[in-house]
């Protein structure tokens, strides 16, 4: 296992690729720079007001400008500790929501088969996994910038005040990022393994989920337990073991603070005692020197939160740097008068060979075309091929429009061939929300009429009659039966202008009785002049297309090694 490109405690590809991260950077930087000149301004207000009552016995009240100055520098920076604050959690937030955006959208573009088996991981990292992000942007990153700012000007004020004391201050100053190094070599590689086990437990929960209607089924809802259960163990034990190690480097980094001040203070004390140093630049050295170590000191108590926020941006970018398949540019012609032809495709399995192998396929416009073959033959993923959303490894697909010249679908703008197909996919997928704004999302103009006649050429009237046309519907249709579900996607496609429809295993979840519902509405598809692509095992739905291709895979056998 290659170990992980070691980064900065800054990840510089949040700067550059993430806008909201890059302002955030940038004000972080102006109001450091605000608080070092209020924390420089206390400092010395304090020392000479001090000085003046301990020595020439003026009250502070005699010095109302002084007073003023101390005041607006304590306010200053209050303000833009404030400021911080609040502008780091809305930075945060844009800055979650834009990188959420980009992996969501990034992982449907890579396809079905980049995707297969990791949409469950990839939610994960998309919700709970980047909130780590958070602490990172609004704890952190703050503090490494003000230690980059207060702790050098407050050491060249120091030096300017007392020669000596900066000289304590700049040989202890390197030992608080020393043991940090010492407390992050022991912490290595933790965030990883937390991430990666949380990933793990969402993972593991949204496929049981996903599968509890087929595990009760067949009387298996008490096995997936102890797996989880697992996995629930290890993410506990990994947090503790965590939060240990931050009360531990908390503490350590605490100490050493305070033993590093009181070296200053002693310098000072016995030279104050011998007369040696005057009063009003030693307590303003008295003053300045806890700013000076306390940055570093915050930084070093957020720096498990920088290593989680460090593991999930770069989960997060490892996803977004994975190459998109080829994408064209050119316009999709009109499919209601163009034929789409696959010829010599081949997509090689995951078990060897070929799933299809060398299939042929012409869809003509305005006829039903079926495809055929034993299950695993590759007949979904040839429908995959034929809508752009998967690349072949061998072969390729034509546009055939009358009047112009073939054109690949590879040089086709997706967007543009997609928004003139509906797909009904073997389990359909259905946005939350009421069945009428599911129904209205194919065709925001239809008729009240149309929509009707559409749910009653289904068989959908009487689920409608029982609850109604604003009744809510869940993820995926969580609400609906499978059968209700596919009903309601059939509607859909029904109502939608688009003039290719495609249907994968439309009978999967109907009974006999609803399979004569799905001849008719491929009759109503015809009588519309819209192509459809089927793909089907039952005869009933093979002879009543107009061509049927039959999808045939290969299975290369392995030689043993000798």
């Amino acid at each position: 296992m290659t170990r992980r490109e070691r980064r900065g405690p800054l990840d510089a590809r949040l700067a550059v690729q993430v806008r909201a991260a890059r302002g955030h950077l940038v004000l972080s930087t102006m109001l450091g720079l605000v608080q070092t000149a209020c924390v420089i301004a206390t400092a010395l207000t304090l020392a000479r007001l001090g000085a003046d009552l301990l020595v020439k016995r003026i009250p502070p009240t005699d010095s109302p400008t002084l007073l003023a100055i101390l005041t607006l520098a304590l306010v200053l920076r209050a303000a833009a500790v404030l400021v911080q604050q609040r502008t780091g959690h809305r930075a945060a937030t844009r800055t979650i929501a834009e990188l959420r955006s980009r992996l969501v959208a990034h992982g449907s573009r890579l396809g079905p088969r980049a995707g297969a088996g990791r949409s469950a991981d990839l939610a994960a990292l998309a919700t709970t996994g980047i909130e780590a992000l958070r602490p990172y942007l609004v704890g952190y990153v703050p503090q490494l910038l003000l230690a980059a700012t207060l702790t050098p000007l407050c050491l060249l004020v120091i030096g300017w005040l007392d020669l000596t004391s900066a000289v304590i201050a700049v040989v202890t100053l390197p030992l608080v990022p020393v043991f940090m190094v010492l407390i992050g070599r022991l912490t290595e590689g933790r965030s990883q393994r937390r991430l990666a086990d949380m990933r793990a437990l969402w993972t593991q929960l949204l496929d049981l989920v996903e599968g509890l209607p087929t595990l009760r089924a067949l009387g298996r809802e008490k096995g997936p337990e102890r797996s989880v259960q697992e996995i629930g163990r290890r993410h506990h034990a990994s947090t503790m073991g965590s939060l240990r190690y931050a009360f531990l480097s908390s503490m350590v980094l605490e100490l050493l603070a305070t033993l590093c001040v009181a070296l200053v203070a002693v310098s000072i004390g016995m030279r104050l005692v011998y007369g040696q140093m005057d009063l009003a630049p030693a307590l303003a050295v008295l003053i300045l020197a806890p700013e000076v170590y306390l940055p570093l000191r915050n930084v070093g108590q957020q720096f498990h939160a920088s290593t989680d926020g460090l593991a999930a941006a770069d989960a997060t970018f490892s996803v977004l740097a994975e190459p998109l398949p080829p994408s064209g540019t050119a316009p999709a012609p009109d499919l209601s008068r163009t034929a789409l032809v696959a010829t010599g495709i081949g997509v090689a399995s995951r078990t060897g060979g070929d799933a299809p192998h060398r299939a042929e396929l012409w869809i003509e416009p305005g006829r039903i075309t079926a495809l055929t073959g034993p299950s695993g033959a590759g007949k979904t993923t040839l429908v995959l091929v034929a809508l752009g959303l998967l690349v072949p490894d061998r072969g390729e697909v034509t546009l055939r429009a009358p009047g112009t010249a073939p054109i690949r679908l590879a040089e086709v703008d997706p967007a543009t061939l997609w928004s003139q197909v509906a797909y009904l996919p073997q389990r359909p997928v259905l946005s939350p929300g009421t069945i009428r704004s599911t129904l209205l999302a194919a065709r925001p103009d239809a008729r009240e009429e149309e929509v009707a006649a559409a749910t009653a050429a289904v068989g959908l009237a009487p689920v409608i009659a029982a609850r109604g046309w604003d009744a809510e519907i869940g993820r995926s249709g969580q609400g609906l039966s499978l059968g209700e579900r596919q009903r309601l996607a059939l509607a859909r496609a029904l109502l939608s202008p688009a003039p290719l429809v495609v249907l994968d295993e439309p009978t999967a979840h109907l009974d006999g009785a609803a399979e004569q519902m799905i001849l008719r509405t491929l009759e109503r598809f015809r009588a519309q002049g819209r192509t459809v692509l089927l793909v089907a095992h039952r005869e009933e739905l093979i002879e009543l297309a107009d061509a049927v291709c039959e999808v045939r895979s290969e299975i290369r056998e392995e030689v043993p090694a000798r």
